[in-house]
């Protein structure tokens, strides 16, 4: 499912139209981004978890040279399912 058939999902769920879903979709979307830019955490009960994750920097090598590399530290979203979704998901 891509962000045009999500829209289009919640509009029929939640009766308004494609416009209004699109406008709601959109700014839950940028409330998420902002959050985790600022190194917060959105925590949706029964559904997850939306956190940044830290990775420390590290020696990697090139796949395409064999030669070592350094990669630099960095900050990468994550997401945790929560309990109820990882039951529906497995029946």
């Amino acid at each position: 499912m891509n962000k045009g058939e999500l829209v289009e999902k919640v509009a029929a769920e939640s009766g308004s139209s494609k416009a209004d879903a699109g406008r709601c979709v959109e700014a839950i979307l940028a409330v998420i981004e902002e959050e985790l830019k600022s190194g917060g955490e959105v925590n949706i009960i029964g559904f997850g978890k939306f956190s940044v994750q830290a990775r420390a920097a590290r020696e990697g090598v090139n796949p395409q040279t064999g030669e070592k590399m350094r990669i630099k530290a960095s900050r990468t979203p994550k997401f945790s399912a929560g309990n109820a979704l990882k039951k529906s998901v497995s029946g």
